[in-house]
């Protein structure tokens, strides 16, 4: 595993983290004991960098994740975000006393004195835009209860906004062969700003896997099943806003340009590691063998500029036209 420096005191992270979204409940049922067992795989392969939220799972991913920190002994870096839990919900999440409600009760679920990073979790936009949110994330910076803070972004005009806020530490984006529009939006910004850019999605919520049909069904409560069109949240959340039946045919003609020794979801997570504007990307894993896949991204070799130019020029032919949401 190789490592990047986060945020403003330049913390080592692992480059690829993992995701826990699922460990909620809403990628499928994962028993407690099986996420354990696939935080375990992921940090000993050297993972460092662990991304939750306190509605995934109402709770349910968090407690998870404090018991397993309880048994660990190795340093890891727990990132939270906050904004859209269901009590009190928005917009009344969106006051001080509302922050310092979730942020406590992530701690106590996390089992943590201090959060490593707490994130807003795709706020609307004129909450960011009114810089209230942020001033209070501040004083409970310096009051200890958070040591850095970020934002989670649908859009890149959200991601610019945020840019202008002194002390942001990170700011967490949708990134993938199927969602290039960062590269020249915001990742030469980020580096000027010494901003780290936190990768979510970096399969397009499993089809840059290439293991989807069309008929692929997947559970009731999957969010791939209940908001591929945008019917829950953003659109851009399940599938990067890709038609589900645009998306596999998409993957599927990808099939033939992946490397040898890789799998495909190797090289889409492989070509996320190749910008380094990219601190750490958090692909989601529902057991062992995915956290492994995973993590091994990180010893393979970067992939060719000759491929680099074929993806792009797949994206912008291919692809672009077919991307609904925020963006």
């Amino acid at each position: 595993m190789k490592y990047r420096k986060f945020g403003p005191d330049g913390i080592p992270v692992s480059e690829v983290g993992i995701g826990t979204w699922q460990f909620g409940g809403d990628w499928g049922e994962v028993t407690e004991e099986k996420a354990i067992q696939t935080l375990r795989a992921a940090a000993e392969q050297g993972v460092t960098f662990i991304d939750t939220a306190d509605v995934y799972g109402i709770g349910r991913s968090e407690s998870i994740i404090g018991k397993f920190l309880r048994g660990h002994s190795e340093k890891l870096f727990v990132a939270t975000k906050m904004g859209r839990f269901p009590d009190p919900g928005l917009p009344r999440n969106i006051s001080m006393d509302a922050f310092r409600k979730h942020i406590e009760a992530s701690l106590q679920r996390l089992g943590m004195e201090a959060l490593d990073l707490t994130q807003l979790h795709c706020i609307p936009v004129e909450f960011l835009k009114r810089g209230e949110v942020f001033d209070w994330l501040r004083t409970f910076k310096k009051d200890g209860k958070i040591k850095n803070f970020g934002v989670s972004v649908e859009s890149m005009d959200e991601a610019i906004l945020c840019l202008g806020q002194e002390g942001l530490a990170s700011l967490q984006i949708i990134f993938n062969i199927f969602r290039q529009k960062p590269i020249t939006a915001l990742f030469e910004k980020a580096k000027e700003k010494k901003v780290s850019l936190i990768v979510r999605l970096p399969l397009a919520s499993g089809l840059l896997s290439g293991k989807f049909k069309k008929d692929t069904v997947f559970a009731v409560q999957d969010h791939r099943n209940y908001n591929r069109d945008g019917q829950a949240f953003n659109v851009g959340e399940t599938f990067a806003g890709i038609p589900f039946e645009k998306g596999v045919d998409l993957a599927e003609s990808l099939k033939s340009w992946v490397p040898a020794g890789m799998s495909l979801s190797q090289m889409a997570t492989r070509w996320c590691l190749d910008f380094d504007a990219v601190t750490t990307l958090i692909p989601g894993a529902k057991n062992p063998e995915q956290a492994l896949e995973n993590a091994l991204v990180s010893g393979l070799v970067p992939l060719s500029k000759e491929l680099h130019q074929k993806l792009k020029d797949f994206y912008e032919k291919e692809v672009a036209v077919h991307i609904r949401g925020s963006y």
